[in-house]
């Protein structure tokens, strides 16, 4: 059954990308055998450079089951997922993750996330964009509040 939800995965990449709404990139989110979220990559037409398909599929899944976990949920792409996307992967909690094409695959594509790979094994100090740290206490005053807060939606 995962080979249907993968195809459809790569036919959103062929066809949304060729009606010129992004690259060459769709995902599929599914729970009990069911699609629950569609994506596709509309970095260009959204001028988001965060709406990656697989960004795109969470967001949908998570509206249509209105929750913010995809735990029970697997999700199907037409290409591994850049390292954003698989840092929201992590925070949806989605259980499985199935790709087609290779990272490698899409950097021979112009699609190269090489860099971001080795910015993050790097300490922030030797980084290429520069990150200062200012206001600490005042900041963590409100992680103090929200561990007091009864209404919090632990996550």
């Amino acid at each position: 059954m995962h080979r249907a939800f993968l195809h459809e995965a790569i036919r959103l990449s062929i066809e949304k990308s060729q009606a010129g709404e992004g690259g060459p990139f769709g995902a599929v989110i599914v729970r009990n055998d069911e699609i629950v979220g569609r994506g596709w990559n509309r970095v260009t037409s959204a001028k988001d450079p965060t709406a990656h398909a697989e960004i795109m599929a969470i967001r949908d899944a998570c509206k249509n089951l209105d929750t913010f976990s995809l735990a029970g949920c697997h999700l199907y792409t037409s290409c591994e997922p850049c390292p954003m996307c698989l840092a929201a992967i992590y925070w949806a909690r989605l259980d499985r993750v199935c790709y087609a094409a290779t990272r490698h695959d899409a950097a021979a594509a112009g699609f190269d996330d090489r860099r971001i790979y080795e910015e993050l094994a790097m300490d922030m100090d030797r980084r290429s964009i520069p990150m200062t740290q200012d206001l600490h206490d005042e900041a963590c005053q409100a992680f103090r509040d929200w561990l007091k807060n009864p209404h919090r939606t632990p996550y």
